[in-house]
């Protein structure tokens, strides 16, 4: 285990699988304590408990507030901070995905969109201000996107989305500039998971294969398209800038937009 984080605590929504998951991996493997946060099978999110808790040798709980609910949100600060001690990192990664041209796009989707990716970090940001404030340091991650500088067809709703998170970031990161309080963004390109397993799912059913028969043609044809870098980005090179995020080495960097998108912007 290392020692960069020892002794900080982290909570960190959607973190049940995918990237969260990872997030709590990294920073527990630096001593961090986590909540994880997240829906799934509660058999499969026990397992991850404990085999974070037991690998690391640091406490690691579970709270599965949904963010859609502000109560449960603010609530499950407050459970971190009962059961931890404090909360020194919020990690808002929790978000929604659908597609669909604006024309026919539901306004229930949109809604919910919103809810989960802009006003649930809002409301966790919220919660966690004042003990930050109190204690004069706290890191803030939003899990933004390369969708928060650029967009394409049938996503009008997350790259809103993903534009408001990073200007909800530089506001915060202001807000708090001169405090030992940080708030910046991570700014994936494609990650597998199973947010952007839906990609794979329709260029399979074009070609009327199986996804995995379908995963080499797709990184060959698809993925440079969009990302030059023919793979895609692992969730664990996506934790380790969450650890620096963290770690008193990026202390300044404030409203800053980390991007990890393999040559996406470059084009």
């Amino acid at each position: 285990m290392g020692e960069t984080l020892k002794g900080r605590t982290a909570v960190i929504t959607g973190s049940t699988s995918g990237i969260g998951a990872a997030y709590a991996k990294a920073l527990a493997a630096e001593g961090a304590a986590i909540m994880l946060n997240g829906f799934g099978n509660l058999a499969d999110i026990e397992s991850l408990r404990a085999a974070i808790a037991d690998e690391h040798a640091v406490s690691v709980f579970y709270n599965a507030a949904d963010m859609t609910n502000h109560d449960e949100i603010r609530n499950m600060v407050a459970d971190a901070t009962e059961r931890l001690g404090k909360v020194d990192i919020l990690i808002n990664n929790a978000g929604l995905q659908h597609r669909s041209l604006v024309d026919d796009f539901p306004i229930d989707k949109w809604n919910a969109l919103f809810a989960v990716n802009v006003t649930a970090p809002f409301v966790a940001t919220q919660a966690v201000l004042p003990q930050m404030r109190s204690r004069d340091w706290g890191r803030i991650i939003n899990t933004a996107s390369v969708n928060a500088f650029i967009t394409s067809p049938g996503t009008s709703a997350y790259t809103s989305t993903k534009h408001a998170i990073m200007g909800f970031t530089k506001s915060v990161s202001l807000e708090t500039i001169d405090t030992g309080i940080t708030c910046n963004a991570i700014c994936p390109g494609t990650v597998r998971t199973n947010m952007s397993e839906h990609r794979l799912d329709a260029f399979a059913a074009e070609r009327g294969v199986s996804k995995e028969e379908a995963l080499d043609a797709y990184i060959d044809q698809k993925l440079p398209f969009h990302q030059p870098m023919r793979r895609f980005i692992t969730v664990e090179e996506i934790a380790a800038a969450a650890v620096y995020l963290c770690s008193d080495a990026g202390a300044a960097m404030r409203g800053a937009a980390f991007t990890i998108d393999g040559g996406w912007l470059a084009q």
